[in-house]
């Protein structure tokens, strides 16, 4: 169980929680173009109405490839919790966890900001170095056991967190990746303008939907880059879209 989860519940467990009870069936596979197809509001409708656009993806086909035949597996999504998406995968035969990390991270930041302020005079603090922090919060978060999952649904947090906890979360991601298991992730070409979030429509397509977000983008990975995080992965592929995302496929 996450911080966040022991923040809402008030619980000091920290095990594994599905997102929803599995169910038989079978990872579904799709030919896919890389073009985005994006609904807007219509003329004279409020603009603050979320504007979402369905993206074709090699990236989800490669996966779902990957996936296909292992029947009652385990997968992890570092997102939001979509219903669709959760239910996709049940659907497959897998049973899902999810842990919304970029939520996890900003409550535990605050909190450690909290804990500072209130500090009396002359106490001693935690280091708050950003190595440090990142040791801590993984000591609070993704507590599974090593080899639980057989898939991982990274998105593209990994361009929303600093380097020091990226590098740490990709080791703790490798961790919990049986051999043969696939990580699916996301990278901006440049830096982008509105965050995301993402959910699977179907075995081709997948939706962006704008969102908030509690961190700037911190940086733009270069794909010698992306292929230093996932040295523990013994291949990996990169598809490249029209638009400003790259998917990465990654298999342990």
């Amino acid at each position: 169980m996450s911080l966040f989860d022991k923040l809402r519940s008030g619980s000091g467990q920290n095990v594994p929680r599905p997102a929803l009870a599995s169910a038989r069936g079978r990872v579904a596979t799709a030919a896919a173009a890389l073009p985005m197809n994006v609904t807007k509001a219509g003329p004279g409708s409020n603009p603050s109405i979320v504007q979402r656009a369905l993206r074709l993806s090699n990236g989800l086909k490669e996966f779902l490839c990957q996936l296909d035949g292992i029947g009652r597996g385990h997968l992890l999504d570092l997102g939001s919790a979509r219903q669709t998406t959760i239910t996709f995968f049940i659907e497959r035969g897998f049973k899902v966890y999810t842990e919304d990390l970029l939520v996890t991270w900003k409550i535990f930041l605050d909190a450690e900001e909290k804990q500072w302020r209130e500090l009396p005079p002359g106490a001693a603090g935690l280091e708050m170095t950003p190595a440090a922090r990142a040791e801590r919060f993984l000591e609070t978060t993704l507590g599974h056991p090593p080899d639980t999952f057989d898939a991982v649904l990274i998105w593209d947090l990994l361009d929303y967190l600093d380097g020091d906890l990226v590098s740490k979360l990709l080791a703790r991601i490798t961790s919990l990746v049986r051999d043969g298991g696939v990580a699916f992730a996301i990278f901006h070409n440049r830096k982008p303008e509105a965050f995301h979030r993402y959910r699977v429509v179907d075995a081709q397509n997948l939706e962006l939907i704008p969102a908030p977000c509690p961190f700037a983008p911190q940086r733009v990975f270069q794909n010698r880059e992306i292929s230093g995080l996932f040295w523990r992965f013994h291949s990996s592929k990169m598809f490249v879209g029209r638009d400003q995302l790259r998917e990465g496929l990654f298999v342990k």
